[in-house]
């Protein structure tokens, strides 16, 4: 293993099976004709060639240089005209690209149409052009919900700002295609004879580039500013050849604002470093020669049809009390989450965050990978991994706000507090601490819009989970606010119109030129037409995050078990809008944030302690908090949506909470709060209690690997077929269809039930293919599953059908019609060495009858 020295920092060197070879090939593909060769290396100006060298494909592309000019900034009330950066006038193919760029990716079959390569024959292929349809009508959103008629003045407004966004964009920008392409523009933008770096920084008076490469001299490289703000300048190679900047350099701008002299992180530097010992951070011109860098070797997953997500933070996924990395959570943890059955791993706390404890939410370098788990190359060589395992990979994704860190942030970046956000109290989030967007600033939507497709275009990320977006759309951030699904809370003053303009423009762009890509949005509010296409007058996202129904667990979680409601919860779990999809979880990682407690942790509290190993006996508290985690589980999955998700270590009712390493810290007015010593010891995931068969823990975590192999199996999440027959409140009882199964809760304390009649869609036979009892997943065995069960004709809670079942006490069962099982789709074995999931087949079509 060989390692670089970046000024006092330490960085390992990946392994030559891990490196990466250049940029991404989408990037570089728009229309037109070329030519692929097998072989043979050729290139002419202007044109694309491909040739085949020992199994992978090098793309080649030399560009006319480029122009750099601007546009007249013409602002109104309503329409924004971009003030800094356009190559408009160039075509396409020759935009925002340096002379010479060597360009691979093995998606390339994604965008061409090929007819195979024999020996040096030349085959002349169509590529297929990268672009986001123009907009739609936008008026489908009222045939879907008639409602929205009554409030179609504020909706056909959003609208008409949003097309005449787009027409501003194509006319200024040459499209949003180009325009979400600000990253090759802005910053460090590399050629063949130097280095260009531009930065917007309207307030500044002047700005010079720092850093170890003319050893700190502001007077070595100043900077020219344009009408615009941009400043800019071009460093030539050295006399060898050899780029200005060496890689692994420490870089800063220094810029004399109207506050003083300031030394600021590049605000579009694509890595940064904390020196050890160090407070603060340092931008890193990171750009490895090309034998070092990372070469992806698998292609994205095909986009699962329904999500089970695994929602990670890469620093606390060691069993050990301190900050793991990301080969680590490549190595170890990407293979526990193919085993235990899910499909989609969404990662946390990707964007540089100087504040550990902020969980990754207080974002100060945008397109920065956190360099406390590694390198930008061990991060991507996780994302292949994950995708050679099947694994879809989501980001959690900040655009809402911002960290107030002045130092290593975009906060007061050229001195003026106006400059990405709004000023004065409207660019403060007092909840939060933190700086809020102007998303009606044209180069803050060009930031935003640039650093959602970097993520897809340089790491392969899969897609997006949005957060915070309730505070995006509303002026009022949904603070302080109660959301009754009255539609005026949603289409009036509070809106926030330019905020739901931008997520409508980045959900366009993103499912334009990533169709297969998923978006999620965390919205708290219910906001209607969340989850509709933008074409149809929706904003755009695939997925609602359903909060609610975490809440709720906690809710009840805090009640006797005699106060529990079966149709509060069955209304908890189904009050979702029809057409808009949602991702449900019981519980997430906020619900494991020190000062709250996990669904596990509300039910066994302090006998977590001493009664989980099963060499000692177990207590009423441990039997109920084990029975009813794995129901609450189950139902959340079977009803509350078409995803689900889980923060990793709560399949298995991880214990206590989490709590990052901080100091005592004193607020303003003189309060204190106290730290824990910087300890890591909570800021870690004991999945070896998961692992122990000699712990209760064991038991539920194997339940949470068959409820997500069930699903694999049989598809229920995303079945059109959804039918609940019972809510009984005397029995405690609820029964519901999914597809061809159909579920059995008894959330009852102590009343078993011999020969209960639930009714079934369909006739035939039906056997136990889930039961939250059985001895494997820590119950008590009182259900035979050899035994076979036929319906009989006849009504029961109207349905046509009816099974006799035993239904025990805080159990959940599930039975499947035996004649529609899918043929060989999962592979499944309940141990602790299962290693794979296979899917091979999706279930068979069901009987599409009207959802309850």
């Amino acid at each position: 293993m060989v390692v670089h020295d970046f000024s006092g920092l330490r960085l390992s060197r990946l392994p030559s099976v891990y490196r990466f070879n250049a940029s991404s090939f989408n990037s570089a593909v728009r229309s037109g004709r070329f030519f692929v060769l097998s072989k043979k290396l050729q290139s002419s100006r202007g044109k694309l060639i491909w040739c085949s060298l020992v199994g992978k494909i090098i793309v080649e592309k030399y560009f006319s240089d480029s122009k750099f000019s601007a546009l007249t900034l013409a602002a109104s009330k309503k329409v924004l005209v971009p003030c800094a950066i356009s190559d408009a006038s160039y075509p396409l193919i020759d935009q925002l690209q340096s002379p010479g760029t060597i360009l691979d990716d093995p998606q390339v079959t994604h965008n061409v149409d090929s007819e195979g390569m024999e020996g040096d024959k030349k085959i002349e292929v169509e590529a297929k052009p990268m672009s986001i349809p123009p907009p739609g009508a936008g008026q489908k959103v009222y045939e879907i919900d008639p409602l929205l008629l009554d409030f179609r003045d504020h909706i056909d407004y959003r609208y008409a700002q949003y097309k005449i966004m787009r027409k501003e964009i194509d006319k200024y920008e040459g499209g949003l295609e180009a325009f979400s392409r600000g990253y090759e523009k802005l910053g460090f933008i590399r050629s063949e004879t130097g280095i260009t770096y531009r930065e917007w920084a309207p307030g500044a008076k002047s700005a010079a580039l720092i850093g170890d490469f003319n050893n700190w001299n502001p007077n070595a490289d100043i900077m020219n500013q344009n009408e615009f703000g941009v400043w800019e300048i071009f460093l030539p190679n050295n006399a060898d050849g050899s780029p200005p900047i060496p890689h692994g350099s420490r870089v800063k701008i220094r810029m004399e604002t109207r506050s003083g002299i300031k030394d600021s992180i590049p605000a579009w530097i694509k890595f940064s470093v904390q020196a050890p010992g160090g407070i603060s951070y340092s931008g890193i011109y990171y750009d490895p020669p090309e034998e070092e860098k990372y070469v992806f070797k698998h292609p994205h997953p095909k986009r699962p049809k329904s999500l089970r997500i695994y929602e990670s933070h890469v620093g606390m996924s060691s069993t050990e009390p301190k900050i793991n990395t990301y080969a680590n959570f490549r190595d170890d943890v990407l293979p526990r989450i193919k085993s235990l059955g899910y499909n989609t791993v969404q990662i946390m706390a990707i964007q540089e965050h100087s504040y550990y404890a902020s969980f990754g939410y207080h974002v100060t370098n945008f397109f920065a990978p956190s360099s406390r788990f590694g390198t930008p190359d061990d991060l991507k060589s996780l994302i292949d991994r994950a995708h050679e395992l099947g694994l879809f990979v989501l980001m959690d994704i900040v655009h809402s706000h911002a960290s107030n860190n002045v130092l290593d942030g975009l906060n007061m970046f050229d001195g003026t507090d106006s400059h990405y956000f709004h000023s004065g109290s409207k660019g403060h989030h007092w909840m939060w601490d933190s700086r809020l967007f102007n998303y009606g600033s044209w180069e803050v939507v060009r930031f935003l819009l640039s650093n959602a497709r970097w993520w897809l275009e340089e790491y392969k990320f899969d897609g997006f989970r949005f957060d915070g977006v309730t505070s995006m759309m509303y002026t009022h951030h949904g603070l302080q606010v109660t959301f009754t699904g009255n539609y005026n809370e949603y289409f009036g003053y509070a809106t926030d119109v330019d905020a739901v303009i931008y997520l409508m423009l980045v959900n366009d762009m993103i499912h334009g030129l990533y169709p297969e890509a998923v978006t999620i949005g965390e919205d708290v509010s219910g906001m209607p037409t969340f989850c509709l296409p933008v074409k149809d007058g929706g904003v755009g996202f695939d997925y609602r995050l359903h909060m609610a129904v975490a809440d709720k667990w906690i809710e009840l979680l805090k009640k006797r078990d005699e106060e529990w409601q079966m149709g509060d919860i069955i209304h908890t779990l189904t009050n979702r809008r029809w057409l808009e999809k949602c991702v449900v979880y019981a519980e997430s990682h906020d619900q494991a944030l020190v000062g709250d407690k996990t669904i596990a942790f509300w039910l066994m509290d302090k006998d977590m302690y001493d009664f989980m190993s099963l060499d000692k006996p177990s207590t009423p508290l441990i039997d109920r908090g084990i029975a009813l985690h794995k129901m609450i589980r189950l139902i959340t999955m079977g009803l509350g949506g078409e995803g689900y998700l889980n923060f990793m270590g709560n399949e298995f009712g991880h214990p206590e909470w989490i709590d990052f390493p901080r100091g005592e810290q004193r607020l303003h007015s003189g309060k204190v709060i106290p730290g824990n010593n910087f300890s890591y010891d909570k800021c870690r995931r004991r999945f070896d209690l998961g692992d122990a068969a000699f712990l209760r823990y064991h038991g539920m975590q194997e339940f949470d690997k068959a409820m997500q192999h069930v699903e694999a199996k049989y598809g229920f999440m995303t079945s059109e077929h959804q039918y609940i027959s019972r809510k009984d409140e005397g029995d405690r009882v609820i029964v519901f269809e999914r597809g061809n199964l159909v579920f059995v809760f008894n959330f009852h304390w102590h009343e078993s039930y011999s020969d209960y009649r639930v009714g079934c869609p369909k006739p035939g036979k039906y056997k136990i293919v889930l039961d939250s009892d059985d001895t494997i997943f820590g119950g008590f065995s009182r259900l035979k599953h050899d035994v076979e069960y036929f319906s009989t004709e006849g009504w029961h809670d109207d349905r046509p059908r009816s099974l006799l079942v035993y239904a025990p006490c805080r159990t959940a069962v599930v039975y499947a019609l035996v004649e529609n099982e899918p043929k060989a789709v999962v592979t499944l074995q309940l141990t602790e060495n299962v290693n794979v999931v296979e899917e091979s087949t999706e279930p068979e079509e069901e009987s599409k009858l009207l959802d309850c």
